[in-house]
């Protein structure tokens, strides 16, 4: 009888919630990241924030900057461990000429929203967005509390 591997329960690693609250966000892009070894080990051990964290373009490549990744007690002493460096996103050329244009011309903000497995690959998730001002996000709390107490409603009503 052959073995069955285990589910995991998510595949998501790190989530940046503040992400949805800071910014409106728009179109969302998935890229590959090249990691070292230590980094992935400390992945896969969940010592990871992204929570104040960018995409930013320079020489028509994608770098990911404050993202920590914290290094494990038993990482390699012939390795220098720097936990906030800035890491290369692979996206295609046209992915990265839409972005470029997005954030020259029109103003946009990539914002990080996710980090997550997919296969045995690490991916991040990132989205267009600009920043909300304050009356915006008042309202998107009024919204919130407003579909809070319609459930409420809804519920007390069919009982």
């Amino acid at each position: 009888m052959a073995k069955k591997k285990p589910k995991q329960a998510s595949n998501t690693i790190a989530l940046n919630k503040k992400a949805r609250h800071e910014y409106a966000l728009e179109d969302k892009f998935e890229a590959g990241m090249s990691l070292q070894g230590w980094e992935l080990k400390s992945i896969r051990q969940g010592k990871v924030n992204i929570s104040d964290c960018y995409v930013f373009i320079k020489d028509r490549e994608a770098y990911l900057l404050g993202a920590e990744i914290h290094p494990l007690l038993s990482a390699s002493s012939h390795v220098i461990c720097e936990p906030t460096r800035d890491r290369k996103l692979l996206l295609n050329r046209r992915e990265l000429d839409r972005l470029i244009g997005a954030v020259d011309r029109q103003g946009y903000s990539l914002i990080a929203t996710a980090m997550y497995w997919k296969k045995n690959w690490v991916k991040l998730e990132f989205c267009l967005g600009k920043g909300k001002k304050t009356h915006d996000k008042r309202a998107d709390i009024k919204d919130r509390e407003w579909k809070v107490d319609q459930g409420r409603l809804m519920k007390q009503k069919s009982q």
